[in-house]
Order: C-alpha cells, then sequence, then structure tokens
C-alpha cells in the first residue's frame, strides 16, 4: 500500500500570532492610494453605510478616503512616533 499523503489547509495560520499581522516594509508606488495596504472590514447598517457614501458624494470624496481621513483624525500616532 502506498503511503497516505497529509493535506495542506487552503491557508494556515503561523504559530506566532504577531507573525501573522506583521507585514514586510513595502516601497510607496505611484498613487497615494496604494500606499494603503491593510484591509479592516467592518459591519454597518444599510442606513448607515447609504448615509456614509451620500456624505462622501456631497464631499466629493471617496468613502475610502473619507473614513480614512476620520480614522486618522480620531486615532494620531502618539507623540514621538516617526510616521
Amino acid at each position: 500500500m502506498t503511503a497516505r499523503v497529509e493535506k495542506r489547509g487552503f491557508a494556515t495560520r503561523p504559530a506566532d500570532p504577531e507573525q501573522w499581522i506583521r507585514t514586510a516594509e513595502i516601497p510607496p508606488r505611484a498613487s497615494e492610494a496604494s500606499a494603503y495596504t491593510a484591509r479592516l472590514t467592518i459591519d454597518v447598517t444599510p442606513e448607515l453605510r447609504g448615509r456614509i457614501k451620500i456624505a462622501a458624494f456631497g464631499r466629493g470624496v471617496t468613502v475610502a478616503d473619507m473614513l480614512r481621513e476620520l480614522l486618522a483624525r480620531e486615532f494620531p500616532p502618539p507623540p514621538g512616533d516617526p510616521t
């Protein structure tokens, strides 16, 4: 009989959680939007999503740009942080 080959899952998590979330330094690209490499997903109600989209449209910006600005304003880098 032949030996059974152990199948690996589609994606396996690293044993070290810090290594899992850490990313390599990526040089800046041509467009500013491409500098954002982390994706954040949140659940909102359809009504809130609609209000966000209307606000962004009214300001003449994308939802992503508007939310990036809001998050940067609400969560500024700590004092002395080089970023």
